[in-house]
């Protein structure tokens, strides 16, 4: 079992399967919020859908509309259970408030660097805690 203590962005505690990626996501024409699935052509996870998996990753890229796309894929639950991100930025962090999932930054070690695909993951946003358990070979 591996630990990681950092920031709580949004309170709440959700467990499920990591979906890493080392790049940061593109949220205004990244994503397609009506599947959940990651579109951006040159990203490592294009064609990847996120829905109902905790994403892991290095934090938002492009302009302030990711905060928006985020959101749409609450409203059509189409959501990540969870958000680890590495680096708080405005985009990231707004888009965890709005999308409103159990959401975590600044961590004491970099979640992408431990986690990977497949790992069993439990956010405890109200204490700062993330307990990784990881997939069996």
């Amino acid at each position: 079992m591996i630990t990681l203590r950092g920031r709580t962005v949004v309170p709440g505690i959700v467990e499920g399967e990591a979906l890493v990626s080392h790049e940061t996501i593109s949220g205004w024409g990244g994503i397609d919020p009506a599947t959940g699935t990651i579109i951006e052509r040159r990203h490592e996870l294009s064609g990847v859908c996120f829905t109902g998996k905790i994403l892991v990753f290095p934090g938002a890229k492009g302009s302030s509309g990711w905060s928006g796309f985020f959101q749409s894929t609450r409203l059509l639950g189409t959501a990540p259970l969870g958000l680890l991100f590495t680096v708080t930025t405005t985009k990231a962090a707004l888009g965890a408030v709005v999308t409103r999932v159990p959401a975590m930054s600044d961590f004491d070690i970099d979640p992408v660097s431990v986690i990977r695909t497949g790992d069993r993951v439990r956010i405890d946003a109200d204490h700062g805690v993330v307990e990784v358990e990881p997939a069996r070979p």
